[in-house]
């Protein structure tokens, strides 16, 4: 059709995990434990459920468009102004606005290949040219992405940790590159698995990294259960938030999504248990995993990438875990067509999934 671009033609479609009832309604199944998105497994924070069923009364309202009491909060919290906190319909809604804020038409991209898919197909989406740079060792090669920087780049993407692998780079390692970019090109840092990874020594937590062309964001999708009001946020200067402001989406995020945000941030037990959980989680997964002789790439988020022999095994091995009522996520269509990414789910979700791998090997 004339009239989308062939940029846009040739785009594939994202797809999810299944949901829950897609796999019971399909295969009968009366439970089904879902292992495939990176939810939080103990549901959503209960402060923020507390606090949405008080305002169901006020759905009919718009919410403010400044998002003022929830940015007030973020700021305070992180020790910044107001003035350099953006709000976005999660992490993937304020990535949009960046690209419509700043890429002029010749402007490039570099980012690593087979990370994040959600900005993959943003990049793609925008029509611009894209240096996608293999990663190596499952993680970032940040020495190969700044060689590929060039006169006409405009933005750069890292996942910090990244997802689907769970890797992260090193203080050490962000330092070195950052001395090769130069200050007209926007680095993000995508930190949606920070509160999992915060606790490593040499995690370079962008709050130490106030530069004027670092733009940070984080979610309350993963630590605090709520990926389905879809509310993520955004530190930088002053100047690039101004800007931002102008193109973000003017009532995103919706006025729940809103007050779940502020309410979460006050639960800080609901995230002590949830770090907790995921810990215990790995070890447990990690061990048993390790014990039926199955790859695991080390992770610091809420999930853990296993290597399989093929394509094929891994296809396989999807199916007949999804037949047996375990949804997990195969990343064929990151890049990665031998690997299976599992979530973190609860010490019970954890025990079936194990129970029905072993019933399938």
């Amino acid at each position: 059709m004339a009239l989308v671009p062939s940029y846009i033609q040739n785009l594939a479609n994202y797809v999810p995990g299944k949901p829950i009832e897609e796999v019971q309604r399909e295969l009968g199944l009366d439970h089904v434990d879902k292992l495939a998105s990176n939810e939080n497994s103990l549901g959503p924070s209960p402060k923020a459920i507390e606090a949405m069923e008080k305002s169901l009364s006020g759905l009919h309202r718009y919410p403010d468009v400044s998002g003022f009491e929830l940015r007030t909060k973020l700021a305070n919290r992180f020790n910044i102004k107001i003035e350099n906190v953006i709000l976005g319909g999660g992490s993937e809604g304020i990535m949009s606005t960046i690209m419509r804020t700043f890429l002029l038409s010749d402007d490039e991209l570099v980012s690593a290949a087979n990370s994040f898919i959600g900005f993959r197909v943003l990049a793609n989406a925008s029509g611009r040219k894209v240096h996608w740079v293999p990663m190596k060792n499952h993680r970032y090669d940040l020495e190969a992405m700044a060689k590929k920087v060039t006169d006409y780049t405009k933005i750069i993407y890292i996942a910090n940790p990244d997802n689907p692998m769970g890797t992260y780079i090193t203080r050490e390692e962000f330092d070195e590159f950052y001395t090769h970019i130069p200050a007209r090109v926007l680095i993000i840092l995508d930190e949606a698995y920070y509160e999992f990874a915060q606790s490593k020594t040499d995690f370079p937590d962008s709050m130490a990294y106030r530069y004027d062309n670092v733009i940070t964001l984080r979610t309350f999708s993963k630590a605090y259960g709520l990926a389905g009001l879809r509310i993520g946020y955004g530190f930088a200067h002053k100047e690039l938030i101004r800007n931002l402001m102008k193109v973000k989406e003017p009532f995103s995020p919706s006025l729940i999504a809103h007050i779940a945000g502020s309410a979460a941030m006050n639960d800080d037990e609901f995230l002590s248990r949830t770090l907790a959980i995921n810990e215990a989680g790995y070890t447990f997964l990690k061990d048993q995993l390790t014990s039926l002789g199955i790859e695991t790439v080390p992770s610091v988020a809420n999930f853990i990438t296993t290597i399989w022999l093929s394509q094929e095994q891994a296809k396989e091995v999807t199916q007949s875990l999804l037949n047996k009522g375990v949804i997990v996520r195969n990343l064929k269509a990151f890049g990665w067509p031998n690997c299976i990414r599992i979530s973190i789910g609860t010490a019970e979700e954890n025990g079936r999934f194990i129970q029905a791998l072993k019933s399938i090997l």
